[in-house]
């Protein structure tokens, strides 16, 4: 068996490391230009199952490596004001799995064959089954089974089921990381919380390295190259629905609505690096209807993009990876044919990518008080 898996974020990247551990064929092609043209790396809450389906789809001997790279997660999710003087609560604390995109990323890379600027412009199923996928700059590839693991703007979904299409909340959110030295000790209650204050929402989160990754890797997997960082805050400000975003940086858009808040959270800004700060827009892709069965199917934010105040988008994504591997495998094993293998991936995945998604828009008025869920 062969699988195309299109797109190199965190749940194609799991299903390639998955299929590749059972011997079975997968490439990944991925449309930009190199595996680091842009910055994908900021901290991330898996819970149980997310961090148990990325295991799963990881070699054993890496195991020790991942153990050694993720933190716990325990935050009292208290609600501040501007002067960190607690005003209330978000409810019970969030516990999980504390771990980094980025470095998490590189692991699930290691020995992978990825295509970079490989844009997929469509795709073919001929008489036997076969899918060839088409790319702009790169020559056709031929599977047994397609995989649009390609995001919000999936080009495979375009193809498969051109009647799903994103969601704009109207809500933009600027995240960024500063590295987190002893200055920002104060923060400490106001990390897993959330700072409300002139209309916005700010939002903490330490991401503290039981070693550093490249150490680690090092020392306990020498054939993975993991990056060298060190400990940092991830924030992440939402600003109000269809909000203004003239100010000349992502940092400024910030900075200009915190007016009078506590030095320590403007010093945190201000000290971010420009290069890791962005402005984005929060949309969501709700499953729609069943596509015919064949030899295409979607996974992650491809067909269930969720609003990032739902914390499950990664740990959906990561779920799906597991659940098509081990249908697969399955397939692969002669215990199921290849589109039942598909259909028995896709009838779990539709159901709870849609509570998923609800789930997300469901808590996101906790932070962006003008935001209406559709």
């Amino acid at each position: 068996m062969r699988v195309s898996v299109v797109g190199a974020g965190l749940g194609g990247l799991a299903l390639a490391q998955g299929l590749r551990g059972a011997g079975i064929e997968a490439e990944v092609f991925e449309r930009d230009p190199g595996i680091v043209a842009r910055f994908q790396g900021y901290r991330l809450v898996l819970d149980p199952a997310g961090f148990q389906a990325v295991r799963a789809c990881l070699p054993a001997r890496w195991h020790p490596l991942l153990d050694e790279i993720v933190m716990d997660a325990s935050a009292e999710q208290l609600v501040l004001d501007p002067q960190l003087n607690e005003i209330g609560r978000l409810g019970a604390g969030r516990t999980g799995i504390v771990v980094d995109r980025q470095v998490l990323r590189h692991l699930l890379l290691t020995g992978l064959t990825v295509h970079t600027d490989a844009a997929l412009t469509g795709y073919d199923v001929s008489a036997d089954g076969k899918v060839t996928a088409r790319f702009a700059r790169r020559g056709p590839a031929t599977a047994d089974l397609l995989v649009g693991a390609d995001g919000v703007a999936s080009a495979v979904r375009g193809v498969l089921a051109p009647q799903t299409v994103p969601t704009d909340t109207g809500v933009r959110f600027v995240i960024g990381r500063t590295p987190l030295t002893d200055e920002f000790a104060g923060l400490s209650k106001a990390y897993g919380s959330k700072i409300t204050g002139d209309g916005v929402s700010l939002l903490l989160g330490a991401m503290r390295f039981r070693t550093p990754p490249k150490q680690a890797a090092e020392r306990l997997a020498p054939d993975v190259t993991l990056p060298d960082i060190g400990d940092y805050v991830r924030w992440a400000m939402i600003l109000p629905p269809d909000g203004s975003t003239a100010d000349p940086t992502a940092q400024d858009a910030v900075l200009s609505r915190m007016a009078g808040w506590h030095p320590e959270l403007r010093a945190l800004i201000e000290q971010a690096d420009p290069d890791n700060t962005a402005l984005l827009s929060i949309r969501v892709v709700k499953p729609g209807g069943r596509w015919p069965s064949g030899p295409v199917t979607l996974l992650g934010d491809a067909i269930h993009a969720t609003s990032p105040t739902g914390g499950n988008g990664a740990n959906t994504a990561l779920r799906d990876a597991d659940l098509l591997r081990r249908c697969l495998i399955a397939s692969a094993e002669g215990r199921q044919d290849l589109l039942g293998a598909v259909g028995a991936y896709e009838r779990q995945m539709f159901e709870y990518g849609a509570e998923a998604v609800r789930s997300s828009l469901d808590r996101l008025p906790a932070f962006a008080p003008e935001a209406k869920p559709s």
